[in-house]
C-alpha cells in the first residue's frame, strides 16, 4: 500500500538526527547517474545530490574499508566509474573511470577490496580487474569464458573461494581465487549443477560461511546451499517459494532489460521474473524481491540448519530490481525500475513484517542500492 502523501511529505522534511552517517547510493540506468539519500535515525530518507555516471549505470560495489563505491556501465564503452566517498558528506568524488571486458549485470569487491570480479550475462564470461590503493580500477587482469548467462558473483568470507550462478545452464560455477594474484581457477568440481530450469540468478553467503543462500531468477525460490569450508564446493539442502501463496504465475523464461547490450529485450508474458536478495546483519531474517508482482518475500532463517521458513510478502516498488539492508538491521530501501520513486521499510526483528516509512523522488530506470555507514 502506497504511503499517504501527507506522510511521504512529513518523511521529506523529516528532522530527526542522522544515524552515524548513514548514505543510500541508487543507480539510474537511464538517467546515467546515482542518487544520494541520507538514512536517519527514524528510517526516512533525505534526497540528496546526484552524481554523473553514464547511461545504463547498473551494478554498484562498496569497498570492504568503505572508501570507494564502483558502479558498472552497461552501455559501450564498458566501464567502471570509482567514486570516493565522503564519509562526512557522503558526497561521491570521482577517481577514475577504467575498461571492463563487457557489459556485466553484476560486480563485486574481493574481500581484501584489491580486486574487482564481474560476471557478464551477454557474454557468458566472468572477469577481474585489478583496484589501486586509490580505488582506481585497472585495466582487466583475467577474462574467463564460463556458461550461458553468468548473472553474479561473489567471494565467499575466507576470500578463497568465488561463486558465480549461471541463468542459462542452471549451474553455479565453483572457483578458487588466489587474492595474493587476483587470479581465479576451476575448483573440482568446477560447477554445482541444480534443476533445469530454475534460472540461478544472485546468492549471498551467511556470515557465518557455512551456508550460501541463490536466487532462483525462474521459478522464484530461494535454494540454501551448504559449502564446505575446507575445499569450497556446495551442495544443494532445501528450496523455498518467494511468492505470495496466491500469486498467479508461470515459470519464467530468460528476460533482460530493453537497450542493455547482449541481453535479448524483455519477454512480457505474466512469468516469475525474481530479482535480488539479502540478509539482515545478524542472519536471521532473509528478503527476496520478484519483479513481476512487484513483492518482497520475508523468510526466517534457522541459523543451525540453514532453513527458510516463509513469512509474507510485501507490495512495493514496481518492478523491483534492487534493494538493501542498512548495517544495523533496522531498515530496507527498495527501488523500482518502473518507479519514480525509491521506499523505505522498518523491519520488525521478530515477524519479519515491513512496515512502510515513506516514498521518495529518484530517476529513471532505478535498480541498484548500496548503504554505507560511518561510525
Amino acid at each position: 500500500m502506497k504511503a499517504p502523501i501527507a506522510a511521504v511529505l512529513l518523511s521529506l522534511t523529516s528532522s530527526a538526527p542522522a544515524l552515524a552517517g548513514t548514505f543510500v547510493y541508487v543507480s539510474n540506468a537511464e538517467d546515467g547517474d546515482i542518487g544520494m539519500y541520507t538514512l536517519q535515525a527514524d528510517g526516512s530518507l533525505q534526497p540528496g545530490q546526484r552524481f554523473k555516471a553514464a547511461k545504463l549505470v547498473m551494478p554498484m560495489t562498496v569497498s570492504p574499508d568503505k572508501r570507494f563505491l564502483v558502479a558498472a556501465v552497461r552501455s559501450k564503452p564498458f566501464q567502471a566509474y570509482s567514486y570516493g566517498i565522503d564519509k562526512s558528506s557522503g558526497a561521491l568524488n570521482v577517481v577514475g573511470t577504467a575498461t571492463l571486458a563487457e557489459s556485466y549485470p553484476y560486480v563485486a569487491f574481493d574481500r581484501s577490496g584489491r580486486y574487482l570480479l564481474g560476471a557478464s550475462y551477454g557474454a557468458n564470461q566472468v572477469g577481474v580487474n585489478p583496484v589501486a590503493a586509490d580505488g582506481r580500477v585497472g585495466e582487466p587482469l583475467q577474462v574467463i569464458p564460463t556458461a550461458r548467462n553468468a548473472h553474479s558473483i561473489r567471494a565467499d568470507n575466507t576470500n578463497r573461494f568465488v561463486f558465480v550462478p549461471h541463468l542459462g545452464t542452471d549451474q553455479v560455477f565453483q572457483f578458487l581465487f588466489d587474492e595474493k594474484t587476483g587470479h581465479l581457477t576451476a575448483n573440482t568440481p568446477p560447477v554445482l549443477q541444480l534443476k533445469s530450469g530454475t534460472g540461478p540468478r544472485h546468492l549471498i553467503v551467511s556470515s557465518d560461511n557455512r551456508f550460501v543462500y541463490l536466487l532462483n531468477e525462474l521459478t522464484g525460490t530461494v535454494t540454501t546451499l551448504s559449502l564446505d569450508p575446507n575445499v569450497g564446493t556446495l551442495r544443494e539442502l532445501d528450496s523455498v517459494s518467494a511468492l505470495p501463496p496466491d500469486t498467479k504465475l508461470g515459470p519464467g523464461l530468460p528476460r533482460g532489460a530493453v537497450g542493455v547490450p547482449g541481453v535479448a529485450p524483455r519477454n512480457t508474458a505474466n512469468d516469475i521474473w525474481a530479482s535480488d536478495l539479502h540478509l539482515t546483519p545478524n542472519g536471521r531474517l532473509l528478503y527476496a524481491a520478484e519483479r513481476t508482482s512487484s513483492t518482497l518475500a520475508a523468510f526466517r532463517v534457522d541459523i543451525a540448519t540453514g532453513k527458510l521458513t516463509y513469512l509474507g510478502s510485501t507490495p512495493t516498488e514496481k518492478q523491483p530490481r534492487g534493494f538493501n539492508i542498512d548495517p544495523t538491521g533496522r531498515f530496507v530501501v527498495v527501488s523500482g525500475e518502473l518507479s519514480d520513486t525509491i521506499s523505505s521499510y522498518a523491519i520488525d526483528a521478530e515477524t519479519g513484517t515491513l512496515k512502510l516509512i515513506g516514498r521518495y523522488p529518484t530517476g529513471k530506470g532505478a535498480n541498484w542500492v548500496e548503504i554505507v555507514t560511518f561510525g
